[in-house]
């Protein structure tokens, strides 16, 4: 499925290219990027047909709304800028 989000300086994309056991290939605004199950694990067992149903959301992110996930495009073009790590915080503990 692809979906464009019409803008008035130029047109913007997401799609889905492909779906295979290690992850999932995008093509956004142009450019294709693999998305690893390693990054993104909570798409690993989502169906079929909410992962092909991605759309752009604004200039800078990308959504799926069936899976309630949402990347910046930053995100994809530098991953290591943002690793995925989970910061606890007082209030995560129970005294």
């Amino acid at each position: 499925m692809e979906t464009i989000l019409k803008t008035n300086t130029a047109d913007t994309s997401a799609s889905v290219l492909m779906i295979n056991a290690q992850g999932i290939m995008l093509n956004v605004q142009g450019c294709d990027y693999f998305i690893s199950y390693n990054r993104i694990p909570w798409m690993q067992d989502a169906p079929i047909r909410d992962v092909l149903n991605v759309r752009m959301c604004g200039k800078h992110a990308i959504e799926w709304p069936n899976l309630d996930v949402d990347l910046e495009v930053e995100s994809l073009r530098h991953p290591e800028r943002y690793p995925l790590v989970i910061r606890r915080n007082q209030l995560d503990y129970k005294v």
